[in-house]
């Protein structure tokens, strides 16, 4: 096979990537990570790549995927190879590659590095259970088909029986991993036998992260890889990757976690982590943008405040602190809050146009008004619901209090599963109002629940009033992440209750 010629690491321009898998709305996290490649290739010259990872088939979808490539541009982090780029290297969508995958398995089986694996998953479900139950130091597949013959293991695949592939990690006694990391200045070295024997094609044909990941840096010539801390742990897996290809790894970067202000890791669970809900609430992008900048990076002195230029111009990796940053929402506020002073009348008349009073958005507010107002200044009360983050619950907590047969604990317990379980439908997590409406009505009756009564309850969540446009048509108005903040609040509400 052909391999493309490999610049020397150290030599520039880099070529960075950023690699989001498609499997629900565009995080915060992806743009960070987005925001340090795409600074670094700026500063240098470099090219800054896009690759859709979308090999979890289960999960991943085209709408998905078009939101990612909506948000990076409403920040301005555009890409010079990926998705409706194109490239020396297109395709970018793993789920195009299949091929390509599957001939590199074909040279580590060739070589020992790899090999056809039979156990299915009820073995390895139980394996797990017994090596927990035992608490064994080393947890993970225990090799029994390391030592099947390959062309065995071959014949056996070749006649259909169901198997992956994993890689042969060498296990000899005293065997170590060992790579650099360049952010944190330091060799981080594991031992080879606490390092899993991955598997690298799954039975269906389709690669793991692992090899997809590793394959495709290497071929579309990515010098440095700039990711999140969570994947210090398989940095180890990819390099005895790239040893068993005989290939030279890139430099590695870990960034430090974004983190909620228990130090706890940023999720959707605590505090809305979609770039969408940021662009609908009002932020500019150029400040969302200056704000995580902030997270990871110091410009020196007291100097918070700068352009992207600005940050490219000065960039240095010496500045950029591994520690996790802590994602705080008043800051982002207070950010605001000077960039809308910052401008003149016409220009903030203009970006409340384009946003918040967006023609599209309108439209969709008023269809749902108009058979219930009676001057046109009703609208603006009318539709307030669908505007801005938290509602004030006060004066309509009687309200909950008065569905009948529910104690603070039900209600609490029955809003925290709904907010799970509707992340889990696929259907629903479009948050379009039909299938809102089909996904409320079975979970109503999976946990013996009224509709009215959870329908009620959920209304006064999302809306902070007992009367509103139809329940689901208000939620998908309202946009995902607003329900979901809302639905916490209402929980937090509850929790802090007194009179009950």
């Amino acid at each position: 096979m052909n391999e493309p010629h490999r610049p020397v690491l150290g030599q520039l321009p880099p070529r960075v990537r950023i690699a989001p898998s498609p499997t629900g709305d565009p995080h915060v996290g992806t743009a960070y990570i987005g925001l340090f490649n795409y600074v670094f290739a700026r500063k240098y010259g470099g090219q800054f790549v896009l690759r859709i990872e979308d090999t979890d088939q289960e999960r991943s979808t085209a709408s998905s995927e078009a939101a990612i490539l909506e948000a990076l541009r409403w920040l301005g982090l555009r890409w010079d190879e990926g998705p409706d780029v194109g490239g020396p290297h297109h395709p970018y969508r793993q789920s195009e590659r299949l091929a390509i995958y599957q001939a590199h398995v074909q040279r580590l089986l060739a070589s020992g590095h790899a090999y056809r694996c039979f156990c299915g998953r009820e073995r390895l479900e139980e394996l797990r259970k017994v090596q927990l139950a035992e608490k064994q130091d080393v947890l993970g597949y225990d090799g029994r088909c390391r030592a099947l013959d390959p062309a065995e293991a071959a014949a056996r695949a070749a006649a259909g029986e169901a198997c992956t592939v994993r890689l042969r990690v060498p296990k000899e006694e005293g065997r170590v991993t060992a790579f650099d990391d360049d952010l944190r200045g330091e060799t981080i070295t594991i031992e080879n036998r606490l390092i899993d024997d991955q598997v690298l094609l799954k039975s269906d044909g389709f690669p793991t992260y692992h090899l997809a990941n590793v394959v495709d840096d290497h071929l579309m010539e990515i010098t440095h890889v700039i990711r999140g801390e969570e994947w210090i742990t398989s940095t180890p897996k990819h390099v005895l990757l790239y040893q068993a290809f005989g290939w030279t790894p890139p430099r590695f970067y870990h960034l430090g976690l974004l983190r909620n202000a228990d130090r706890s890791k940023l999720s959707k669970r605590k505090n809305p982590v979609s770039i969408f809900h940021y662009r609908d609430l009002g932020y500019m992008p150029e400040t969302l943008l200056n704000f995580m900048g902030t997270l990871g990076y110091s410009m020196g002195g007291d100097v918070e405040r700068f352009t992207i230029d600005e940050m490219i111009t000065h960039f240095d990796w010496a500045r950029v602190s591994p520690g996790g940053p802590v994602f705080d929402p008043d800051k982002l506020d207070a950010f605001s809050g000077a960039d809308i002073r910052a401008l003149d009348v016409e220009a903030l008349l203009g970006r409340i146009s384009a946003t918040v009073l967006a023609p599209e958005r309108l439209k969709g507010l008023l269809a749902h008004a108009q058979g219930r107002i009676a001057r046109l200044d009703d609208f603006i009360p009318y539709v307030s619901f669908a505007f801005g983050g938290a509602v004030d619950y006060a004066p309509v907590i009687s309200h909950v209090k008065a569905i009948k047969g529910r104690g603070r604990a039900q209600l609490i317990a029955i809003l925290e599963e709904y907010a799970q379980e509707i992340e889990r439908d696929r259907e629903a997590r479009s948050f379009e109002a039909l299938a809102l409406e089909s996904f409320s009505r079975g979970f109503c009756q999976a946990k013996g629940w009224k509709p009215k009564e959870l329908f009620a309850l959920l209304r006064i969540a999302v809306t902070g009033r007992t009367a509103a446009p139809p329940l689901f048509d208000t939620m998908a108005l309202c946009g995902k992440d607003r329900c979901r903040l809302r639905i916490r609040g209402m929980i937090a509400a509850l929790q802090a209750e007194a009179d009950w």
